[in-house]
């Protein structure tokens, strides 16, 4: 218990960091705090300064703040005596009441004070001088705190987390109660954080009929979010909805009353109904503004610069290159056009071209240091695609992410429509990455004023998320696009290039025989394992760096999958040890010196999805929260994981193909088998290939390499963006 001090931070959401003073604690590892101010953190409806609570939670440590509480529950300590009744009514809590008031107050009605106003706000008269108007507000203030405790109190007795109980009740405020009661699915609509499967849960407990309209409208919604994340499709169609939809409500539903309730939902605009094909609003919605602010883009008028056969002579001559014409004819449309796509695979020159239209750009608008960062943006989908971006511009680069202000909290970008950020020359790279979601929130929080320059292979992987823009937007045709098809990223007897090449084109040659840069070591599936354990132990011996050295494989199941030989890989690369401190999580063990992969975005600590790091401690005592701590080097930026956090990692001496986008590596080992075969088709084993950039080892069976460069497997992504990009240019030009 204690007394609350003072806000440092509060969000919208009701995220408060403050300073908070123990007075007592039950807590052994607290009590040195005791009759001290420390950091607190949590979820709050309210907390008014000097006013006493009780707190329970857990110590942390901050690594940029150190020590602090987070709170996970909280209870008002109501004033029981005269003399914390005066201080309280005189709080800011009651504007206009001050001590001398408040102590009158108490004089007429007692120590039970505040329960007397409380059955009859007319007890307040007996006060001298006491005028109405005050005396209504002193009653309506202290309902409104009593009925909002209330509230929190009976959300979560209800079965919410504490962060979801403050944001149903921010949200509705006193008709909390009666919006659970009648219709509980509609904190789905109005609050994003609340899921459907969690209010499906209460709503069970609440004895709500299986059958009954919202929860069954709440279902079809639910999904149709589900089928779209999980296919990548932006529109789906009404029998797949059906299907899945009475699959998990486990009764039949009669398919006329079904579509009447999707036209519902279209009323609603929750869901988008054309013709045949069923869209979620926000992604229809998506897929439009993108077509319309691209569109806009290409039809604005272009900028011509004299000279500029000269201006690029002059770069080649200065930065001793020569460009082929291919090149040259990206760079120029990249300057001229206001939206421009550059794709090919590795070695065509794309990060070469990158830093030539960004010299060239700075040059030709005689920028300054200053001038630059407020008028270029470099972007990529992933940490280690900005920082690679931004090592070969000498720039800075960011996440989207984190240039559009991400709030992991709320999920919102505080780069938007309606604060845009203003620069006049942005570039994105891994574009094949970037799902329609993302792409339209891009777009919204740029102005205008823009030229665009997106940059990918059209060979690689789609996004995680809905959609294939960068293949829509190339096929469609109406984009202006650069092809690069020469190779240059190859010396003698090189192949890399080349067989990334033959993989795209479906033409393999001898891909066994060893060149300077390439070597398939010929095995069977059940040797895998110990040829990798080989490799792997003569690249130790030599110059092992994490950075640029990398195994990746398809798949996490089996033998040779990715979680077993992550074990295999850490006995070879980090053997135990009594100098390194261990810890267990689950059945992982994770050690001192572990490479480890980030699995989710962490703009808080400047860590994304897909960074890999180094685990330099693990402390498991003397800390100041009392709990294990893991310290993780991402690259010379130091991230402290509880043991709470580990989720959020895997193992990275081996990561899959998928997560290896966006990332290249000096070297690469992968090993192939028929054990793989569900995953084994040519867009993944394409992407693998071209993460090498000077050395790839593949270990394995060739007719397994053979199957997945033959197999044209992929599913195709139901999108409808070339379709609206056509349709539109068309009405422009006619």
């Amino acid at each position: 218990m204690g007394t609350f001090k003072q806000k440092i931070f509060q969000s919208d959401k009701g995220y408060i960091i403050g300073l908070f003073k123990i007075k007592n604690t039950d807590m052994e590892s607290m009590q040195d705090y005791v009759n001290k101010t420390i950091t607190i953190t949590g979820y709050f409806h309210e907390l008014n300064e000097n006013e006493n609570y009780y707190f329970k939670g857990e110590e942390t440590v901050h690594p940029k703040y150190g020590f602090q509480f987070n709170v996970k529950e909280y209870e008002r300590v109501k004033p029981e005596d005269k003399d914390g009744i005066v201080e309280f009514l005189s709080s800011d809590l009651f504007p206009g009441i001050g001590e001398k008031l408040a102590q009158k107050i108490v004089d007429v009605l007692g120590d039970k004070a505040l329960d007397v106003i409380l059955e009859n706000p007319n007890n307040l008269m007996l006060v001298p001088k006491m005028g109405s108007k005050k005396a209504k507000t002193i009653y309506d203030t202290l309902v409104k705190y009593e009925e909002s405790h209330k509230m929190i109190v009976y959300l979560t007795e209800l079965g919410f987390v504490m962060r979801d109980a403050l944001l149903i009740y921010n949200n509705y405020k006193g008709n909390t109660i009666d919006v659970i009661e009648n219709n509980i699915y509609r904190l789905i609509d109005d609050i994003d954080e609340i899921s459907f499967l969690k209010v499906d849960m209460l709503a069970k407990k609440m004895n709500i009929e299986p059958d009954s309209i919202e929860r069954i409208k709440a279902c079809i919604y639910y999904i149709m979010k589900e089928l779209t994340f999980k296919t990548g499709d932006t529109y789906l169609y009404l029998e797949d909805i059906y299907k899945n939809t009475i699959s998990y409500l486990n009764f039949d539903l009669d398919m006329d009353y079904f579509q009447e309730l999707l036209v519902e939902l279209n009323g609603e605009l929750k869901v988008e109904i054309k013709d045949d094909k069923y869209y979620l609003h926000d992604l229809y919605e998506a897929t439009n503004n993108i077509v319309y602010k691209l569109n806009y883009l290409m039809h604005k008028e272009t900028t011509h610069y004299d000279n500029l056969d000269a201006h690029l002579h002059e770069l080649e001559e200065n930065n001793n290159i020569t460009y082929n014409d291919k090149q040259l004819l990206a760079i120029t449309k990249a300057l001229e056009n206001n939206v421009l796509i550059i794709t090919g695979g590795p070695g065509t020159g794309k990060t070469m071209i990158i830093k030539a239209i960004v010299d060239l750009y700075k040059s030709l608008n005689s920028y300054n240091r200053k001038d630059i960062t407020d008028h270029i943006a470099l972007l990529a989908p992933t940490g280690r695609a900005s920082k690679r971006l931004s090592e070969s511009t000498n720039l800075p680069a960011s996440t989207i992410h984190r240039f559009l202000r991400w709030n992991k909290d709320s999920n919102t970008f505080a780069i938007n429509e309606y604060n845009p950020d203003f620069s006049h020359l942005v570039i994105v790279d891994e574009v094949s990455m970037i799902d329609i979601s993302l792409m339209d929130s891009l777009l919204k929080g740029l102005t205008n004023n823009i030229k665009l320059i997106l940059v990918g292979d059209y060979n690689q992987l789609p996004s995680v998320g809905p959609g294939m823009l960068l293949k829509d937007l190339i096929d469609s045709q109406t984009i202006d696009t650069v092809h690069l098809d020469i190779l240059y990223r190859q010396k003698e007897n090189s192949y890399i290039p080349i067989l990334a090449n033959e993989i795209r084109n479906d033409d393999l040659g001898d891909f066994t025989s060893v060149k300077d840069d390439y070597t398939f070591i010929k095995c069977g599936g059940s040797n895998i394992i110990t040829n990798l354990t080989n490799v792997c132990k003569q690249i130790l011996c030599k110059d092992y760096d994490y950075k640029h050295f990398q195994v990746m494989a398809p798949m996490y199941a089996g033998v040779n999958g990715i979680d077993n030989l992550n074990k295999v890989l850490q006995s070879i690369f980090n053997p135990p040890s009594k100098e390194k401190k261990e810890l267990k999580y689950g059945d992982v063990i994770y050690r001192e010196n572990d490479k480890v992969l980030q699995l989710v975005n962490d703009p808080d600590n400047n860590v994304f999805n897909g960074d890999i790091g180094i685990i330099k401690s693990i402390n498991t005592t003397m800390t100041k929260s009392g709990k294990t701590e893991i310290t993780i080097d991402f690259d010379g930026n130091l991230v402290v994981y509880q043991t709470k956090d580990l989720g959020n990692i895997k193992h990275g001496f081996i990561i899959s193909i998928h997560k290896s986008q966006g990332s290249e590596f000096d070297l690469v080992v992968m090993p192939i088998t028929q054990s793989y075969h569900r995953m084994l088709y040519r867009k993944l084993i394409y992407t693998g290939v071209t993460r090498a950039k000077k050395k790839l080892i593949m270990i394995g069976e060739p007719e397994a390499f053979q199957y997945s460069v033959h197999s044209n497997y992929e599913q195709i992504r139901k999108s409808d963006m070339i379709d609206k990009l056509r349709e539109v240019c068309i009405k422009n030009n006619s």
